[in-house]
């Protein structure tokens, strides 16, 4: 992989404010979001891959180049447990639907499942020959796909800790996967250009998605179901309808590579994160950009959306991760925020 990431964590204390600036009312009256940072979380030694959200919206997980996963405490802004023992760089990181379990894929070929109270390795996944950029857990939690570069991915049996499937068809490495929000279906993205559609119960390959002009990183189903969205290389990010799998729209605006993407939890919004240093959001019924979030230093690599659709987060080259406010593109006058800094 050629990405690199730089991002923040660690002991921090937060602090809440409310910031409502002239230049932050001029943009929310022509309809975007104040461009000025909002928060600052920092920690991690090295850089970020990703971050998620647990279910319950309390506790935020982060994974960095530094070979750790961290979580927070959202509320109080504190380092709750450091989770190590993968050897290289963690790539991905999800929370599994009951909050109770956390998966990290890494550059040292492996996927590890972790006790999210107490921090404690529950699995070590092995069968992958190259590095694990894409972690998601089946909705029903009894199962965990990964994606790696050696362009498979595989099904894991979490009660066992059994591969039960190895899924080909991308003929590069696999950056991304996720499952749809009833399990019947299983999206990955690839370097080779496409998006694949999986039925997991089959263990076969349903449909292949093809429109993107390069690799595709990161795949996304809306919390309906109906709808999958890719973000690509080429620097859009696509909408495609899943039963019919045809291109039903093609977002563009983004002045670099798209990484990450996020469906607000009523499906209305679509936020995705970039190179060009923002987090855009988008309506999807229109395919009209709401906003263009600023204030991150350099290329923006993870987004996230909190589970009651109140914050947006994201997460960047420059050693920060910003909460915004969702209130503030939908309107509400007043940006709430909270700025965290390193205490460790």
């Amino acid at each position: 992989m050629r990405r690199s990431f730089a991002w923040v964590s660690g002991g921090f204390s937060l602090a809440t404010a409310v910031a409502l600036t002239v230049g932050a009312a001029h943009a929310l009256a022509g309809g975007q979001a104040p461009s000025s940072p909002v928060l600052q979380a920092r920690g991690h030694r090295d850089g970020v891959w990703s971050i998620a959200f647990s279910p319950d919206g309390q506790r935020l997980a982060s994974c960095s180049k530094d070979q750790t996963v961290k979580v927070w405490d959202v509320a109080t802004g504190r380092a709750l447990l450091t989770l190590r023992g993968h050897s290289n760089q963690v790539l991905r990181v999800a929370f599994s639907p009951d909050g109770k379990l956390i998966a990290s894929g890494s550059a040292d070929n492996s996927v590890r499942v972790w006790d999210a109270a107490t921090g404690k390795t529950v699995l070590t996944l092995k069968g992958h020959g190259n590095w694990v950029p894409g972690v998601a857990f089946s909705p029903d939690g009894a199962r965990l796909a990964s994606a790696s570069a050696d362009r498979t991915v595989k099904l894991w049996d979490l009660g066992t800790g059994q591969e039960v499937a190895t899924l080909r068809g991308h003929t590069a490495a696999v950056w991304g996967v996720a499952f749809s929000p009833d399990g019947t279906r299983l999206a990955s993205a690839g370097q080779d250009g496409t998006l694949r559609v999986w039925d997991p119960a089959a263990e076969k390959e349903v449909a292949t998605l093809k429109g993107h002009t390069s690799e595709v990183f990161t795949p996304a189903f809306s919390p309906d179901g109906k709808l999958l969205a890719s973000a690509s290389k080429d620097r859009t990010v696509k909408v495609w309808d899943l039963a019919t799998g045809k291109e039903v729209a093609t977002l563009k605006g983004h002045n670099g590579e798209a990484y990450t993407l996020s469906f607000s939890p009523d499906g209305q919004r679509l936020a995705s994160c970039s190179q060009d240093q923002t987090v855009k959001v988008w309506d999807v019924a229109t395919g009209q950009e709401v906003a263009t979030l600023k204030g991150h230093q350099g290329a923006v690599y993870a987004v996230a959306w909190s589970p009651d659709g109140k914050v947006l987060a994201s997460a960047g080259q420059d050693r920060t991760v910003k909460f915004w406010d969702a209130g503030a593109w939908q309107g509400q006058s007043v940006q709430r925020a909270v700025s965290a800094r390193a205490g460790r």
